[in-house]
């Protein structure tokens, strides 16, 4: 069954999504010591000695980066296992790779 959208709001998830996938893109295959390093020189940052809060915010932050949200909501889920977009009528979770869940988890 399709979901039609509802609302005007509802027609900017899927390039929001596109957007936010595109900019994980870099981060995917890389092994927790390089997705720190590039988030240290994405976001301008010393990652030494970060917390899983820290690493969770800037894997957000990172996919977000020069992102219009156009009024959704995104969030790491609790798991580290998937970004969120919510706050239309539907939400929509993007699966975070396996070596960026390692990277939120444990760091370098």
């Amino acid at each position: 069954m399709p979901i039609h959208p509802r609302t005007p709001k509802d027609l900017m998830l899927a390039p929001v999504a596109a957007e936010v996938d595109l900019n994980l893109q870099h981060l995917r295959d890389k092994s927790p010591g390089e997705i720190d390093d590039a988030i240290a020189l994405s976001l301008n940052l010393d990652t030494t000695n970060s917390d899983r809060a820290q690493r969770k915010a800037w894997v957000l932050a990172e996919a977000i980066r020069m992102v219009d949200l156009h009024g959704w909501q995104a969030e790491i889920t609790d798991d580290a296992a998937r970004l969120r977009l919510s706050g239309g009528t539907v939400s929509i979770d993007l699966g975070l790779s396996a070596s960026i869940l390692e990277y939120i988890e444990s760091g370098r």
